[in-house]
């Protein structure tokens, strides 16, 4: 009996060992692979100087997402503060604590389409993925927006994640933006705004970050434990679109953040950004995740 008892021990202890191993190594890689240093070679883009394409980029900033992380000011914010995580997005002014105080055009392009900062390091949390096949039209206006924003002061960007991320991340079970962008992949020709399931495509792309690329919905990696599962957005098992058969009901849910039975759906969901959508915009995505053939929820 004792010695069958000293070999469950032994094995125990054999297997905690193996696992504090297995942390520590995953803790070391996470943050080797978020020192790596990404080789593009990245083209230059025009920037547009008339203000109708800069008001474009104030719309663009303001409903894809980038003032919902980095403020309408541009001076960053506290994104993810659980205790555990904390995410801090940076000031992209030019005012205390910027981060891009030394960006040329093409460290932008490099930051938005491709995730990878201007020293080669990849973005962490940064959903560039979301903007990858950005037109270059639409790309230089959001420049030109946020170039011309007030300097204002700004806390420093913070990325503090918990170890279990790390482990994760060091293993793949969490991957940054620059991991999963076709870095050859062309960007989309100059948008040509319709109430088209190919315009609806063109914006659908910006929630890949959060329902996957195939927009299925389903966990996201990583995010801490209060924040519920993005929604299936194709026509499948378990799909959030059989509530809104009509335009007018999908965009009443964009712009209430509520359900057709009037219950509230999770604040993680940028309504903020998603209700400033414009009619267009929000008829061409919903026709657009009408005509998805339709997939099982949770594939990401």
């Amino acid at each position: 009996m004792n010695g069958w008892l000293r070999g469950i021990g032994l094995a125990m202890l054999a297997l905690g060992l193996a696992l504090a191993a297995t942390v520590c190594a995953g803790n070391w890689l996470g943050e080797r692979k978020m020192a790596r240093r990404i080789a593009l070679d990245v083209a230059d883009i025009a920037l547009p100087t008339d203000s109708a394409s800069i008001g474009h980029g104030r719309y663009l900033f303001n409903t894809r997402g980038c003032a919902t992380c980095h403020g309408r000011d541009g001076s960053g914010a506290a994104v993810i503060d659980d205790g555990t995580m904390r995410i801090v997005s940076p000031n992209i002014t030019a005012g205390a604590n910027s981060a891009i105080t030394r960006y040329r055009t093409r460290d932008w392009v490099r930051t938005l389409r491709h995730g990878v900062k201007p020293d080669g390091r990849p973005l962490m949390i940064m959903p560039s993925e979301d903007y990858s096949l950005l037109s270059d039209a639409d790309v230089g206006a959001i420049i030109a927006y946020v170039r011309q924003l007030a300097p204002v002061p700004g806390q420093a960007a913070q990325v503090r994640l918990p170890l279990s991320v790390k482990v994760m991340y060091a293993f793949g079970a969490v991957r940054d933006a620059a991991e999963t962008i076709d870095h050859g992949a062309p960007p989309a020709p100059a948008a040509v705004p319709a109430v088209t399931i190919e315009h609806g495509a063109y914006v659908a792309h910006s929630c890949i970050g959060c329902h996957g690329e195939n927009l299925t919905g389903g966990r996201i990696p990583g995010t801490p434990s209060a924040w519920p599962a993005p929604a299936n957005l194709t026509p499948g098992h378990g799909s959030a679109m059989i509530r809104y058969r009509t335009p007018d009901s999908f965009m009443a849910m964009l712009r209430s953040g509520r359900r057709p039975d009037g219950s509230s759906i999770s604040a993680v969901m940028p309504f903020a950004a998603l209700g400033e959508m414009n009619e267009m915009d929000m008829r061409a995505l919903h026709a657009y995740l009408q005509s998805l053939p339709p997939r099982a929820g949770g594939q990401r």
